[in-house]
Protein backbone atom coordinates (compact mmCIF):
# COMPACT_ATOMS: atom_id res chain seq x y z
CA UNK A 1 0.00 0.00 0.00
CA UNK A 2 1.53 3.70 -1.16
CA UNK A 3 2.63 5.74 1.41
CA UNK A 4 2.02 9.73 0.81
CA UNK A 5 0.51 12.55 1.25
CA UNK A 6 2.33 14.99 4.31
CA UNK A 7 2.86 17.38 1.54
CA UNK A 8 6.38 18.85 1.12
CA UNK A 9 8.04 20.75 4.57
CA UNK A 10 7.83 23.92 3.23
CA UNK A 11 4.47 24.34 3.03
CA UNK A 12 2.78 21.55 4.50
CA UNK A 13 3.48 20.33 7.83
CA UNK A 14 2.23 16.61 8.87
CA UNK A 15 0.71 16.91 12.52
CA UNK A 16 -1.13 14.11 13.57
CA UNK A 17 -3.91 14.63 15.82
CA UNK A 18 -3.44 14.03 19.91
CA UNK A 19 -6.70 15.67 20.89
CA UNK A 20 -6.35 17.58 23.85
CA UNK A 21 -8.49 20.30 25.34
CA UNK A 22 -7.30 23.89 26.35
CA UNK A 23 -9.68 26.39 28.31
CA UNK A 24 -11.43 24.12 30.50
CA UNK A 25 -11.10 22.63 34.06
CA UNK A 26 -8.35 20.33 34.03
CA UNK A 27 -9.57 18.59 37.47
CA UNK A 28 -10.43 14.96 35.64
CA UNK A 29 -14.20 15.31 35.42
CA UNK A 30 -14.52 18.01 32.57
CA UNK A 31 -14.33 17.80 29.00
CA UNK A 32 -12.65 19.16 26.46
CA UNK A 33 -14.11 21.53 23.92
CA UNK A 34 -13.94 19.97 20.82
CA UNK A 35 -13.95 23.03 18.87
CA UNK A 36 -10.77 24.20 20.52
CA UNK A 37 -8.15 24.93 17.76
CA UNK A 38 -5.71 22.33 19.94
CA UNK A 39 -8.05 19.45 19.63
CA UNK A 40 -7.05 18.39 15.95
CA UNK A 41 -4.09 17.92 13.78
CA UNK A 42 -3.97 18.30 10.30
CA UNK A 43 -1.50 17.82 7.18
CA UNK A 44 -2.06 21.45 6.53
CA UNK A 45 -1.36 23.63 3.09
CA UNK A 46 -0.90 27.07 5.41
CA UNK A 47 -0.40 27.65 8.88
CA UNK A 48 -2.55 26.74 11.80
CA UNK A 49 -5.08 29.23 12.14
CA UNK A 50 -6.98 30.70 15.36
CA UNK A 51 -5.02 32.50 18.09
CA UNK A 52 -1.96 31.04 19.55
CA UNK A 53 0.11 33.42 20.24
CA UNK A 54 3.85 33.79 19.97
CA UNK A 55 6.52 31.59 22.78
CA UNK A 56 7.65 34.75 23.42
CA UNK A 57 4.12 36.48 24.54
CA UNK A 58 3.79 33.05 26.73
CA UNK A 59 7.23 32.78 28.16
CA UNK A 60 6.50 35.66 30.49
CA UNK A 61 2.80 34.13 31.34
CA UNK A 62 4.83 30.82 31.91
CA UNK A 63 6.94 32.30 34.43
CA UNK A 64 4.15 34.12 36.47
CA UNK A 65 2.58 30.47 36.89
CA UNK A 66 4.53 28.10 35.96
CA UNK A 67 2.19 25.43 38.22
CA UNK A 68 -1.12 26.45 35.91
CA UNK A 69 -1.71 23.81 33.75
CA UNK A 70 -3.59 25.38 31.00
CA UNK A 71 -0.99 27.99 30.95
CA UNK A 72 1.93 25.08 30.80
CA UNK A 73 -0.70 23.85 27.85
CA UNK A 74 -0.51 27.37 25.64
CA UNK A 75 2.99 27.77 26.23
CA UNK A 76 3.84 24.17 24.65
CA UNK A 77 1.36 25.05 21.95
CA UNK A 78 3.24 28.08 21.23
CA UNK A 79 6.34 26.35 21.72
CA UNK A 80 5.26 23.43 19.30
CA UNK A 81 3.90 25.71 15.99
CA UNK A 82 7.12 27.41 16.13
CA UNK A 83 9.04 24.00 15.95
CA UNK A 84 10.30 24.06 19.06
CA UNK A 85 9.33 20.80 20.00
CA UNK A 86 12.02 19.50 22.61
CA UNK A 87 11.50 22.88 25.00
CA UNK A 88 7.65 21.93 24.70
CA UNK A 89 8.78 18.45 26.32
CA UNK A 90 10.39 20.35 29.13
CA UNK A 91 7.33 22.72 29.84
CA UNK A 92 5.23 19.66 29.79
CA UNK A 93 7.17 17.36 31.75
CA UNK A 94 7.35 19.69 34.33
CA UNK A 95 3.46 19.72 34.52
CA UNK A 96 3.26 15.92 33.81
CA UNK A 97 5.25 15.76 37.60
CA UNK A 98 2.79 17.91 38.83
CA UNK A 99 -0.59 15.93 37.34
CA UNK A 100 0.51 12.33 36.33
CA UNK A 101 -2.79 11.00 36.32
CA UNK A 102 -3.90 13.81 33.85
CA UNK A 103 -5.14 12.43 30.19
CA UNK A 104 -5.01 16.57 28.76
CA UNK A 105 -1.80 17.12 30.32
CA UNK A 106 -0.63 13.17 28.98
CA UNK A 107 -1.97 13.80 25.49
CA UNK A 108 -0.07 16.98 25.30
CA UNK A 109 3.32 15.24 26.75
CA UNK A 110 3.09 12.42 24.20
CA UNK A 111 2.31 14.58 21.39
CA UNK A 112 5.15 16.80 22.03
CA UNK A 113 7.54 13.35 23.21
CA UNK A 114 5.93 12.31 19.32
CA UNK A 115 7.11 15.62 17.20
CA UNK A 116 10.43 15.55 18.92
CA UNK A 117 10.95 12.12 17.23
CA UNK A 118 11.12 10.15 20.29
CA UNK A 119 7.81 7.92 19.30
CA UNK A 120 8.86 4.97 22.32
CA UNK A 121 8.67 7.55 25.22
CA UNK A 122 5.37 9.11 23.84
CA UNK A 123 3.69 5.38 23.56
CA UNK A 124 5.05 5.01 27.32
CA UNK A 125 3.71 8.18 28.33
CA UNK A 126 0.32 7.91 26.61
CA UNK A 127 -0.46 4.08 27.88
CA UNK A 128 0.83 4.69 31.16
CA UNK A 129 -1.64 7.42 31.67
CA UNK A 130 -4.76 5.76 29.94
CA UNK A 131 -6.35 3.32 32.04
CA UNK A 132 -7.33 -0.68 30.32
CA UNK A 133 -10.68 -0.24 33.15
CA UNK A 134 -11.33 3.47 32.11
CA UNK A 135 -9.58 3.78 29.13
CA UNK A 136 -9.75 7.90 28.15
CA UNK A 137 -10.73 8.54 24.31
CA UNK A 138 -8.84 11.55 24.00
CA UNK A 139 -5.50 8.95 25.30
CA UNK A 140 -6.79 6.38 23.17
CA UNK A 141 -7.00 8.10 19.97
CA UNK A 142 -3.36 9.68 20.87
CA UNK A 143 -2.06 6.53 20.54
CA UNK A 144 -3.49 5.81 17.96
CA UNK A 145 -1.97 8.84 16.25
CA UNK A 146 1.41 8.08 16.93
CA UNK A 147 1.42 4.69 16.26
CA UNK A 148 0.03 5.86 12.49
CA UNK A 149 3.43 8.18 12.79
CA UNK A 150 5.32 5.39 13.19
CA UNK A 151 3.97 3.50 9.79
CA UNK A 152 1.69 0.96 11.89
CA UNK A 153 -1.77 2.50 10.03
CA UNK A 154 -3.44 -0.97 11.00
CA UNK A 155 -3.19 -0.61 14.59
CA UNK A 156 -3.55 2.93 14.64
CA UNK A 157 -7.12 2.55 13.01
CA UNK A 158 -7.74 -0.31 15.55
CA UNK A 159 -7.77 2.28 18.25
CA UNK A 160 -9.65 5.13 16.46
CA UNK A 161 -12.38 2.87 16.26
CA UNK A 162 -11.93 2.04 20.04
CA UNK A 163 -12.17 5.73 20.52
CA UNK A 164 -15.07 5.82 18.60
CA UNK A 165 -16.85 3.76 20.74
CA UNK A 166 -16.13 5.78 24.08
CA UNK A 167 -16.73 8.99 22.07
CA UNK A 168 -19.16 8.67 18.81
CA UNK A 169 -18.66 10.64 16.15
CA UNK A 170 -15.87 12.47 18.09
CA UNK A 171 -14.74 15.30 15.29
CA UNK A 172 -11.00 14.99 16.48
CA UNK A 173 -11.15 11.08 16.31
CA UNK A 174 -12.50 11.16 12.83
CA UNK A 175 -10.46 13.62 11.62
CA UNK A 176 -6.83 10.73 13.11
CA UNK A 177 -8.97 8.17 11.48
CA UNK A 178 -9.11 10.40 7.97
CA UNK A 179 -5.81 11.30 8.20
CA UNK A 180 -4.60 7.60 8.86
CA UNK A 181 -6.40 6.85 5.32
CA UNK A 182 -5.11 10.06 3.97
CA UNK A 183 -1.33 8.70 5.03
CA UNK A 184 -1.30 4.91 3.06
CA UNK A 185 -3.00 7.25 -0.34
CA UNK A 186 -7.04 5.38 0.35
CA UNK A 187 -8.40 8.70 -0.70
CA UNK A 188 -12.01 7.76 -0.95
CA UNK A 189 -12.08 6.26 2.21
CA UNK A 190 -10.42 9.31 4.24
CA UNK A 191 -12.91 11.62 2.55
CA UNK A 192 -15.61 9.77 4.06
CA UNK A 193 -14.89 9.80 7.39
CA UNK A 194 -13.43 13.72 7.24
CA UNK A 195 -17.05 14.32 5.74
CA UNK A 196 -18.10 12.91 9.05
CA UNK A 197 -15.63 14.97 11.39
CA UNK A 198 -16.69 17.93 9.21
CA UNK A 199 -20.16 17.47 9.89
CA UNK A 200 -19.97 18.14 13.76
CA UNK A 201 -21.31 20.52 15.04
CA UNK A 202 -17.98 21.35 17.43
CA UNK A 203 -15.31 20.67 14.67
CA UNK A 204 -12.86 23.06 14.06
CA UNK A 205 -11.59 24.44 11.17
CA UNK A 206 -8.87 22.60 10.60
CA UNK A 207 -11.24 19.41 10.12
CA UNK A 208 -12.55 21.04 7.10
CA UNK A 209 -8.82 21.94 5.29
CA UNK A 210 -7.98 18.52 6.19
CA UNK A 211 -11.39 17.66 3.81
CA UNK A 212 -10.75 20.06 1.38
CA UNK A 213 -6.73 19.03 1.47
CA UNK A 214 -7.90 14.88 0.17
CA UNK A 215 -10.48 16.65 -1.96
CA UNK A 216 -7.68 18.41 -4.03
CA UNK A 217 -5.95 15.58 -3.54
CA UNK A 218 -8.34 13.66 -6.18
CA UNK A 219 -8.17 16.83 -8.54
CA UNK A 220 -11.80 18.02 -7.53
CA UNK A 221 -9.69 21.44 -7.01
CA UNK A 222 -13.31 23.61 -7.55
CA UNK A 223 -14.99 21.50 -4.67
CA UNK A 224 -11.45 22.12 -2.48
CA UNK A 225 -11.88 25.31 -3.13
CA UNK A 226 -15.11 25.98 -1.73
CA UNK A 227 -14.91 23.49 1.36
CA UNK A 228 -11.61 25.83 2.15
CA UNK A 229 -12.94 29.01 2.21
CA UNK A 230 -15.78 28.18 4.63
CA UNK A 231 -12.23 27.61 7.12
CA UNK A 232 -9.88 30.31 6.10
CA UNK A 233 -10.19 33.40 4.10
CA UNK A 234 -10.87 33.33 0.45
CA UNK A 235 -7.13 34.65 -0.37
CA UNK A 236 -5.57 31.87 1.34
CA UNK A 237 -8.34 29.52 0.00
CA UNK A 238 -7.11 30.35 -3.00
CA UNK A 239 -3.66 30.13 -2.34
CA UNK A 240 -3.70 27.01 -1.26
CA UNK A 241 -5.49 25.28 -3.91
CA UNK A 242 -3.30 26.64 -6.49
CA UNK A 243 -0.12 25.43 -4.62
CA UNK A 244 -1.80 21.95 -4.50
CA UNK A 245 -2.70 22.25 -7.98
CA UNK A 246 0.95 22.98 -9.21
CA UNK A 247 2.46 20.53 -6.95
CA UNK A 248 0.28 17.95 -8.25
CA UNK A 249 1.32 18.71 -11.72
CA UNK A 250 4.94 17.81 -11.03
CA UNK A 251 5.77 14.62 -12.03
CA UNK A 252 7.73 13.65 -8.70
CA UNK A 253 4.89 14.72 -6.57
CA UNK A 254 3.89 11.39 -5.14
CA UNK A 255 7.99 10.73 -4.42
CA UNK A 256 8.29 14.15 -2.49
CA UNK A 257 4.62 13.51 -0.99
CA UNK A 258 6.33 9.62 0.24
CA UNK A 259 9.63 10.90 1.41
CA UNK A 260 7.55 13.98 3.51
CA UNK A 261 5.54 11.31 4.77
CA UNK A 262 8.03 8.99 6.14
CA UNK A 263 10.59 12.05 7.37
CA UNK A 264 7.97 14.83 8.73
Amino acid sequence: MKRTPALAPARFALTMAVAIGLGVSLAGCAQPRSGDPETTGSIRLAPETGPIGTAAEWTDRYKAAPDDPNTALSFARALRAEGRAAQAVDVLQKTMVQRPNDPVIASAYGKALAEKGDFDAALRVIRAANSPRTPDWRLTSAEGAILDQMGQPQAARALYEQALKLAPEEPTVLNNYGLSFTLTNELPQAERILRRAAQAPTADGRVRQNLALVVGLQGRFEEAREIATRALPKEQADANVAYLRAMLSQPNTWKQLEKSAKTG
